[in-house]
């Protein structure tokens, strides 16, 4: 991102809401989007990758119809953001567990047709995961440092632990 370009949000309502906070594990791929390490062993997230990361979700989800579009929320602290999202585009959520097939099994009386996921958290989600995968559909998952972005087409990185940050 050139250095003359805005962020979408202020760098300081960023930091209030804790977004670049990471964990204390980190994974391979997450790697990438590691600022630094706090002297507690928190990683820091870039703040720009984050925005530009968001920014590229963002146009891509553009291209659907909010009611191609699924959100999954298996942590109850992604459960007010993710219903508010909904609200706002028309989006269809799953707030909670996510029951496996309901993407995949067309016996179902629950079956629903999407044509992109997005996800709060890559591994409580992974069952909404593993239905898109088999579908072919995909995939934007918000990750922290600690996740995995096995089967994930694009990434944003993130506190997705955080009620604050997730609300952003």
């Amino acid at each position: 991102m050139p250095e003359t370009e805005e962020m979408l949000v202020p760098i300081d309502m960023y930091l209030k809401s804790g977004i670049h906070i990471g964990t204390k594990f980190k994974t391979k791929y997450m790697e990438n989007f590691i600022y630094k390490t706090r002297p507690d062993g928190l990683y820091v997230l870039n703040l720009q990758k984050i925005d530009e990361m968001t920014r590229i979700a963002a146009k891509f989800l553009a291209h659907y119809a909010p009611e191609d579009i699924m959100i999954v929320s298996r942590r109850e602290n992604g459960w007010k953001p993710v219903k508010m999202f909904g609200k706002l585009t028309g989006a269809t959520i799953f707030a909670g567990r996510y029951p496996p097939g309901i993407l995949t099994n067309k016996e179902l009386d629950t079956f629903i047709e999407k044509k992109v996921l997005l996800c709060t958290d890559s591994w409580p989600d992974r069952n909404a995961i593993k239905d898109a995968t088999k579908i072919g559909i995909p995939i934007v998952a918000l990750c922290d440092t600690n996740n995995q972005a096995n089967n994930i087409d694009l990434v944003v990185p993130c506190n997705n632990k955080g009620k604050k940050s997730m609300g952003l």
